[in-house]
C-alpha cells in the first residue's frame, strides 16, 4: 500500500498525488512509489490520462537533502539509475499527462513537472533547479528535459544560477504552458486531461511516441518513426470507428481499442 502516492481514478482519468508532508520532499521511497504509481497509470485501461498533484500548497520542494547529505560516491552511483529511471517511468506513460503546479516546484519537483506533456501553474507558483547551490547539479533529467523544453541558454541560466523562476517567466520561455489562479490549478488541469477520457487511446499513444522519440533522432528516423506509427494505427478499431463517423458526418464514438 503506497504511503505517500496515491493514483486516484474518477472519470478515466487518474490523479497521482503526491502526499508526503510539509514539502513533498521526495526521498528513494517516495521515488518508488511514483515508479509504481506510473506504472500502474499506464496499465490500467480504465485510465486514458493523468494529472500530477502536490495539492493546494506545494508541488514538491525537491529531494529530501537529509537523506542524501551522507551518501558516498559509490552510493549515489548505485542509487541514480534508480532516481532517473523512476521519473522516466511517469515520462514514458503511454497517455496525455499534465502537471498541476501550485507553491514550489523546485529541484527534483521540477524535473518531475517536465516528465508531463503539459503543465498548469499556479500564478505565485516558483520553479528551478538550485542544485548548483548544493555543490551538484540536476540528475533526475533536469539537464536534458530543461534544455529540450526552453532551449539550452535558457535551460544553462536556470541551471548555473540555481534561481528560482516565477510563474510569468516560465510562461514566457515556455517552461509552463498555462497559468491560472492557484485555486483553479487543479481543475484546469482535469479538464486538459478530461478531453481524453473518450478519446482514442491507440492513437493518442502513437502520437506521443512519435513526437517524444523523433526528438531524439535525425528528421529521416523521426520520419520512419511517424510512419510506422501512422501506418499501424490501420489496424485499430478506433481508426475504423473514426473514419466511418466522419463519412457519416457523426460524433465517432472511440472504445480504445
Amino acid at each position: 500500500m503506497a504511503e505517500f502516492v496515491r493514483l486516484e481514478v474518477a472519470d478515466a482519468v487518474a490523479t497521482m498525488r503526491l502526499d508526503r508532508p510539509k514539502l513533498n520532499p521526495l526521498d528513494a521511497a517516495m521515488q518508488e512509489e511514483i515508479r509504481a504509481a506510473a506504472h500502474e497509470a499506464a496499465d490500467r485501461d480504465d485510465v486514458r490520462a493523468v494529472v500530477i498533484y502536490g495539492g493546494p500548497n506545494v508541488f514538491a520542494a525537491g529531494a529530501d537533502i537529509k537523506e542524501m547529505a551522507d551518501m558516498s560516491y559509490a552510493d549515489m552511483a548505485r542509487h541514480s539509475g534508480k532516481l532517473q529511471s523512476a521519473f522516466t517511468a511517469v515520462a514514458s506513460i503511454p497517455k496525455p499527462v499534465v502537471a498541476a503546479v501550485t507553491g514550489y516546484a523546485l529541484g527534483g519537483g521540477c524535473e518531475l513537472a517536465l516528465c508531463a506533456d503539459r503543465r498548469v501553474a499556479a500564478d505565485e507558483a516558483k520553479m528551478g533547479q538550485p542544485e548548483i547551490t548544493l555543490g551538484i547539479i540536476p540528475g533526475a533529467g533536469g539537464t536534458q528535459r530543461l534544455s529540450r523544453l526552453v532551449g539550452p541558454s535558457k535551460a544553462k541560466d536556470i541551471i548555473f544560477t540555481g534561481r528560482f523562476v516565477e510563474a510569468d517567466e516560465a510562461l514566457r520561455i515556455g517552461l509552463v504552458d498555462e497559468v491560472v489562479a492557484a485555486d483553479a490549478v487543479y481543475d484546469t488541469a482535469i479538464a486538459w486531461a478530461g478531453q481524453f477520457a473518450s478519446g482514442p487511446a491507440y492513437a493518442l499513444r502513437a502520437a506521443k511516441e512519435a513526437i517524444d522519440h523523433g526528438l531524439g533522432v535525425d528528421l529521416d528516423t523521426g520520419l520512419e518513426i511517424e510512419r510506422t506509427q501512422f501506418a499501424g494505427l490501420f489496424a485499430t478499431e478506433d481508426r475504423t470507428i473514426g473514419m466511418r463517423a466522419f463519412l457519416g458526418k457523426a460524433k465517432p464514438a472511440f472504445e480504445g481499442r
